[in-house]
């Protein structure tokens, strides 16, 4: 089962104060205003497209990316909205790893409405870093209806079977962390059981608090245990708490992948 984040309005729409970027011709956005579900959430996307040659990227961007922000200032009858991200690509960029998309992107948006039985407007703006030789920031604006009834777009269902597995499906059984002091963090190590991917694999640990930053994993992979360390900081240098239920690790070959979803004490 995908891991649904639901994110009230009042919380994405935090980039107000964005402004538009004289870069805007390197990435467009589409609202596909998508279907309503039986349940009367309503499954829409937002496709981007990039300039040739250029990139955009994942939630967690890896060694230099920008991760997208949603914004959705001035949407109306929405009450909240969960974001899904499809497998992204592994980068590398001069000797840094980065993680995300090239050419094109559809992001999957589930919404949600007080009163599903009427159409819902949904407006804001997505931020990104698109890069090539540089990376730029750049703002789109959106506005579009999502009609009470829809059609199923066949974009919009690909992206969302373009998704990792679950820990379930991946035949993961159980998942440790072990947490140790280092110099102005925490050191935290994942261990876990996985079959080989095959060809290169990267693991992802996000912390689930976006004012700590996370190293790149260091990888051991003795047959089918994985040993994923990576280091943690806060941003502010303060001491911080590591709740290990909210911590994702992913792990990434560039044609699959695997999410997991909280871990347990060594």
């Amino acid at each position: 089962m995908l891991k649904k984040t639901l994110i009230p309005l009042a919380l994405l729409a935090l980039t107000n104060s964005a402004v538009a970027s004289p870069f805007d011709d390197l990435a467009q956005v589409e609202v596909l205003p998508g279907w309503r579900a039986a349940n009367g959430d309503h499954i829409a996307g937002l496709r981007i497209t990039l300039a040739p040659g250029w990139k955009t990227y994942w939630r967690a961007p890896g060694d230099a990316g920008i991760p997208p922000v949603f914004s959705f200032n001035g949407s109306q009858n929405i009450s909240a909205i969960a974001p899904h991200w499809p497998t992204p690509d592994v980068f590398d960029s001069a000797g840094m790893q980065t993680i995300g998309y090239h050419d094109s992107v559809v992001f999957p948006l589930t919404v949600h409405s007080n009163d599903p039985s009427t159409p819902m407007q949904i407006s804001g703006r997505i931020d990104i870093g698109v890069c090539e030789e540089i990376c730029i920031p750049v703002s789109l604006d959106f506005d579009a209806l999502l009609p009470a009834s829809g059609t199923r777009d066949s974009a919009i269902t690909a992206a969302l079977v373009d998704r990792p597995m679950t820990q379930a499906e991946a035949g993961i059984g159980h998942v440790v962390c072990s947490v140790d002091l280092i110099e102005g963090g925490l050191g935290v190590t994942a261990i876990f059981d996985l079959a080989p991917l095959g060809g290169t694999e990267v693991v992802v640990v996000e912390s689930g608090d976006a004012n700590i930053w996370v190293s790149q994993s260091r990888i051991e992979r003795r047959g089918t245990q994985i040993r994923a360390s990576v280091d943690m900081v806060h941003h502010t240098d303060d001491s911080f708490g590591l709740d290990r239920s909210d911590i994702t690790i992913t792990v990434l070959n560039g044609q699959r992948a695997v999410e997991i979803h909280g871990c347990a004490a060594s």
